[in-house]
């Protein structure tokens, strides 16, 4: 009797493994498609003025600037160094947005990576798995 419990026991282990690996593949080619997406995504915001237009990619980082003739024509640099960074911070933070949507629709729910992409907290990436060890107990 004892052998068919671990018989028993061992199909329903291979049937949480088979279950689990199937949901793992799922994933794996999903990141593949999230990556692609992620490389190709650009944002591309304007002054209010329409001066100024700043292109960035997924991380924010500056993919092209664009300046109108016009801002030739008031000869102050500094409002036009302001009107270039706020134009490019606008840009960075739509790219933000759109990166944490994108892996929003590609991560499970509770996987932490779309919280700390949110938030800027490592502790985020491990939180499930810190749940289930049992570490997440009495910290703030």
């Amino acid at each position: 009797m004892g052998e068919h419990a671990d018989r028993g026991a061992n199909r329903e282990l291979r049937a949480r493994f088979d279950d689990v690996y199937g949901q793992y593949q799922q994933l794996r080619s999903g990141l593949d498609t999230l990556q692609a997406r992620l490389a190709e995504l650009r944002v591309t915001r304007r002054s209010a003025d329409g001066q100024v237009t700043a292109t960035v990619g997924a991380q924010g980082q500056l993919i092209d600037v664009e300046l109108a003739p016009t801002v030739y024509r008031d000869r102050d640099a500094g409002a036009l160094s302001r009107k270039i960074t706020e134009t490019i911070r606008a840009a960075a933070t739509a790219a933000s947005d759109a990166t944490r949507d994108l892996v929003a629709e590609a991560m499970p729910a509770g996987s932490g990576s779309v919280d700390f992409l949110r938030t800027g907290d490592y502790a985020a990436l491990l939180g499930r798995a810190d749940a289930v060890l049992g570490r997440g107990e009495g910290k703030a």
